[in-house]
């Protein structure tokens, strides 16, 4: 089995818990199963890592869509597939709303679920990788010095090179230094990339970054 992929199974059915475990092992991904969406949150890893959750949209206690809602409020990352029932559909909209990746009616295909949970995999990786290159960009962003922030704050609120250096009392020629070294720590190849890096990195000079 694939070690780097985890597929979470919430369901009040133990039978249906093991037959969904089954069907996921069987395409060699790892399974873990849960009987309600408070067990698993009380066991949710502190990290998404790669894989998925698939889970019935009605249960007792806390329902899928309320579980969607929760995971959002704690910030996790990891793509829901949910199960409805004949008549829910509804609940399945809800569900998209509240940002399920898909549903899969009962009684669903095998094939047709596999092909579900395999999407929501690879949606599970490009999103790590998406994490992982804005913590890598943050990162860059926060080589800046504090003059460096000011000049690029500046430089994003569309202010000329005079203006920049009129404002913080200071040359031309340094203000293109400046740059040049934001332009040189970020990596941007182009004000244009400057720009999207400074928005992926979610760029905000804070107090500790001001002269």
């Amino acid at each position: 089995m694939r070690r780097d992929v985890q597929v979470y199974v919430i369901d009040d059915d133990e039978a249906v818990r093991r037959s969904l475990c089954w069907l996921v092992e069987s395409a060699d991904h790892p399974a873990r199963a849960f009987a309600s969406a408070d067990e698993f949150l009380s066991d949710l890893p502190e990290t998404d890592g790669i894989g998925c959750i698939v889970t019935d949209v009605r249960m007792p206690g806390m329902s899928g869509v309320e579980l969607l809602e929760e995971l959002a409020l704690r910030g996790n990352n990891l793509p829901v597939v949910v199960i409805t029932g004949h008549g829910d559909v509804q609940m399945a909209v809800e569900a998209m709303r509240r940002g399920a990746l898909d549903f899969v009616e009962k009684p669903f295909e095998e094939k047709a679920l596999l092909e579900v949970i395999e999407r929501a995999i690879a949606e599970s990786e490009q999103r790590n990788r998406t994490l992982s290159e804005d913590a890598d960009v943050r990162k860059r962003f926060k080589t800046l010095t504090p003059r460096e922030c000011e000049v690029l704050k500046m430089i994003l609120s569309g202010r000329p090179n005079r203006r920049v250096a009129k404002t913080l009392g200071i040359s031309e020629k340094t203000v293109e230094v400046h740059r040049a070294h934001i332009m040189e720590k970020t990596g941007a190849e182009s004000f244009a990339e400057l720009v999207t890096m400074a928005v992926q990195s979610g760029f905000q000079p804070g107090p500790q970054q001001r002269k």
